[in-house]
């Protein structure tokens, strides 16, 4: 049996972008048997175009509405609570937890780990991409602190745990992460 403090046997990951929630996903869905889901395809496939395209297309405000759609969908019967078995790591999209539905929804519905990341790591990480709408400025180091400055206080409020993914590698933190759920530590 999980201990109490485990809610469900749903795990959501939420952070910043580049924070891992897609790498670390996937490699804790495998150790863990589990199945992983990214909400970002899955709105994908909803909406029939790239996040970046509908951004462009239809704007923010829009897509937060179809992302708050999509995070009712995919926290709705979370598992079985009495089980040992993790059924899904849900990986959320960075803005996910702007709107306070969200927040509330992944809190209840799931165990939210926050994989934190400083605004140099998430720099370095993001220096090449050119698949994150919002981080497509002029100087995106800002813009990452600016979205910094604005979601780690609402992380932090969702989160049951909070990780730092600062300097571990992938396989370190999701060899940490398995001990401690598997464990109850948290």
């Amino acid at each position: 049996m999980l201990a109490p403090s485990l809610k469900s046997s749903r795990i959501a990951l939420v952070g910043l972008p580049g924070s891992g929630k897609t790498t670390v996903g996937r490699h804790l869905a495998r150790r863990l048997n589990a199945r992983f889901i990214d909400s970002d395809q899955v709105i994908e496939q909803q909406v029939g175009c790239s996040i970046r395209s509908y951004f462009a297309s239809n704007g923010e405000v829009a897509f937060r509405k179809v992302e708050a759609s999509a995070i009712d969908a995919l926290t709705l019967n979370s598992g079985n609570t009495d089980s040992e078995v993790f059924t899904d790591i849900l990986s959320t999209g960075g803005g996910a937890v702007l709107l306070e539905n969200n927040r509330l929804l992944l809190r209840s519905r799931t165990h939210v780990i926050y994989l934190h990341a400083s605004v140099d790591d998430l720099a370095q990480r993001l220096r090449y991409d050119q698949h994150r709408p919002l981080l497509q400025v002029a100087d995106p180091k800002a813009k990452i602190a600016e979205l910094y400055a604005q979601r780690d206080s609402l992380y932090r409020q969702t989160a049951h745990w909070v990780v730092d993914t600062g300097k571990s590698s992938v396989h370190a933190l999701v060899h940490d992460l398995v001990t401690r759920l598997l464990t109850a530590k948290i």
